[in-house]
């Protein structure tokens, strides 16, 4: 399964970079959504070659639950960009219940590494914090799903928010999650712990900037004159 493993690998580095690129990028330009598309194809290519291994070649229940989390947000982050109407569709409906699934497995993982200690190296409240995230993603899900779809600001911060945990996801798997292959000197430095921070406090800004935006048009051609091509990071 070695070019599972590179692809993974790969598609993790790809999506990285370009990630952090469309971050940078002025939104609704071209090379934002180049950079976007980019990131969209590497993440959905590095989670679901991740998710294979993790749950058939070399089985780890944290790995999975975090590939899959991973998935899910890219997705639906792109799917809520590419869909100019905010209507939900079937898609969203699966994306619901794939992201339940994710909360039971985290539960019940959870669970299991609190009574007998960690699970595959994980300790229990790994599997409670994933669990948490996932359900407060549901959760929106279903708000989204009750009122007819997701408009305006609120569509550009769904797909911010789960954009951005996505990436953040992939930061931390790089950091600390393999230190090992990083020399002692660097790691006690802490620099290697500046790209989440920067991440973290853009991402705050971006969602700062569309909360006190004013309301945004409902049609999708205004939306669309407004924000430029949806973005698709």
């Amino acid at each position: 399964m070695l070019p599972l493993l590179i692809l993974h690998v790969c598609g993790a580095v790809v999506g990285m970079l370009s990630g952090y690129m469309a971050m940078l990028l002025r939104k609704g330009s071209g090379l934002h959504g180049a950079a976007g598309t980019v990131f969209t194809v590497s993440m959905l290519t590095a989670s679901g070659a991740g998710g294979y291994l993790a749950a058939f070649v070399h089985p780890n229940s944290g790995n999975v639950i975090g590939s899959t989390l991973t998935f899910y947000l890219v997705a639906t982050a792109w799917v809520t960009a590419r869909r100019r109407d905010g209507k939900p569709g079937l898609f969203d409906l699966g994306a619901l219940l794939f992201a339940l699934g994710i909360v039971a497995m985290a539960a019940t993982w959870g669970l299991e590494a609190a009574k007998t200690g960690p699970k595959d190296h994980y300790p229990a409240p790994f599997y409670f914090i994933f669990g948490s995230i996932a359900l407060l993603f549901a959760v929106a899900d279903v708000r989204m799903l009750v009122r007819g779809g997701v408009f305006g600001a609120k569509r550009i911060a769904r797909h911010l928010w789960r954009m951005c945990f996505a990436l953040l996801f992939a930061t931390f798997s790089f950091y600390p999650g393999q230190a090992k292959f990083f020399p002692k000197w660097l790691r006690e430095t802490n620099l290697l712990h500046v790209p989440a921070v920067l991440l973290i406090g853009t991402m705050l800004l971006a969602l700062y900037r569309v909360s006190v935006r004013k309301r945004v048009p409902q049609q999708p051609d205004a939306i669309a004159a407004r924000h430029g091509d949806p973005v698709v990071a």
